[in-house]
């Protein structure tokens, strides 16, 4: 699933693969144990580990937490193999361009809000989305009904 980020050319993402590789070998027990906590500290990273104690905490704080792109995708899926019930608590901003981005999406069976083939990775998808959830929750709260608007629903 390595791709090129934001801009690697095609021998930086062999080193990337390369270095991906080498990570899982030296960590294989690890891996195969499928425990996500001692997956996530060997393999994970601080910013990662960082982001799925962030959607752990906002889960148990009932909050809902935006799913941003590839490494945020990462991130959730070890919070979520730690505790699935943050999967209540998560949406999915968009479709990162990266290959392993939607790879992991479709295995996971998540459909993102958006798929505008972004790779940015500042948070880009994130912030589009909160306008979307934003209107979402104004027309559940704020739009009239038939009854309110007077409207004949039987003609």
């Amino acid at each position: 699933v390595t791709g090129p980020g934001t801009g690697l050319d095609a021998h930086g993402v062999a080193r990337k693969a390369q270095v991906i590789r080498a990570a899982l070998a030296a960590n294989r027990r690890v891996v195969e144990s499928g425990d996500p906590v001692d997956i996530l500290a060997a393999v994970g990273g601080l910013e990662i580990a960082a982001l799925a104690g962030l959607i752990l905490g906002a889960a148990r704080q009932r909050m809902v937490a935006v799913i941003d792109g590839f490494i945020s995708t990462a991130a959730y899926t070890a919070a979520w193999k730690i505790a699935p019930a943050v999967a209540g608590y998560c949406v999915f901003s968009h479709a990162s361009a990266e290959q392993g981005h939607k790879a992991i999406l479709h295995k996971l069976d998540i459909r993102p809000l958006l798929d505008l083939g972004l790779r940015l990775g500042e948070g880009t998808g994130g912030a589009l989305s909160i306008f979307l959830l934003r209107s979402a929750a104004d027309i559940f709260e704020k739009m009239a009904t038939f009854d309110d608007a007077g409207v004949d629903a039987g003609k």
